[in-house]
């Protein structure tokens, strides 16, 4: 994930700072487990032949993932060091090649989405909500997607009163002295890992907790349990949205939904694909 706003930095979590460190833990099979993970949202064995946009490339992880599919990708990040990750795997795996470019840009800025022109697949996986304008980002992104072409997004659900609480945690996050942030991300996690602890226990099957850290890249898209609850408790701004708000909101704009996959828990991501049908209303 990464951020894409313009607004005071000091209201900022520094996403691409989290997954520079991520970067260290990369190897081939977390790769592979992205690429999967972007097969089952788009719904495709290939990209090959296909212009792929991803906004808030992050890491660059699910960039690289869709060049190793075939697709020419074109990768944004409002976020400076998000923007160094996808150049430093660009430059491990794709060294010298016209198919993949790599750009500091926003998904706020008009100016600069319409400089891009349109794509096969537009892909931002949790990373509109942290815009600081959720709505204006997801009404932006429509005119990237070619018709016929596909939508393919993470948005955080809204759990109510318990979104609320979360986004007055992440504020605090941001508010405190940069060394201690580790100890405070820890310290907010462990209700939860608690909570996921004692049901693995009560189902006599600890070992169910200990793989959700082992085994975490070939659940969650190839990732790092460790960088996503930093990413989670820091994830600022941040925004949510119901399902059904989603859905609306694209119909009424010519697409279809065709892929949805709702979060396993009340706070996660709800992921989305869409295709691009008609002009809308």
């Amino acid at each position: 994930m990464s951020s894409q706003t313009i607004t005071d930095a000091g209201a900022r979590f520094e996403f691409g700072r989290n997954w520079a460190q991520f970067l260290r833990l990369l190897d081939d099979h977390r790769i592979e487990r992205a690429e999967e993970s972007l097969k089952n949202l788009i719904g495709v064995e290939s990209l090959e032949g296909k212009s792929f946009l991803d906004i808030g490339s992050g890491s660059g992880l699910f960039s690289l993932a869709a060049r190793r599919l075939g697709a020419r990708v074109h990768s944004f990040d409002y976020d400076v060091h998000s923007v160094n990750c996808t150049k430093e795997l660009q430059r491990r795996y794709y060294p010298v090649d016209g198919s993949w470019t790599v750009e500091q840009g926003s998904a706020l800025d008009g100016r600069y989405l319409s400089s891009l022109g349109r794509f096969d697949v537009v892909y931002s996986w949790g990373v509109l909500h942290h815009t600081g304008d959720m709505w204006q980002a997801l009404d932006n992104v429509d005119a990237l997607v070619r018709p016929g072409g596909t939508l393919a997004i993470a948005l955080y659900n809204d759990a109510g009163g318990r979104s609320l609480i979360w986004k007055g945690l992440k504020r605090t996050y941001l508010m405190m002295p940069r060394p201690l942030r580790p100890t405070f991300a820890a310290v907010t996690s462990v209700p939860g890992e608690l909570r996921s602890l004692a049901s693995a226990l009560v189902k006599l099957r600890p070992s169910e907790y200990i793989h959700k850290w082992t085994r975490y890249a070939d659940a969650k898209r190839g990732m790092n349990r460790w960088r996503d609850i930093v990413d989670w408790v820091g994830g600022y701004p941040y925004e949510y949205v119901k399902t059904d708000k989603v859905f609306d909101f694209y119909r009424e704009r010519g697409y279809t939904m065709t892929y949805l996959r709702c979060s396993a828990g009340p706070l996660g991501c709800n992921e989305f694909a869409f295709q691009k049908t008609g002009s809308g209303a």
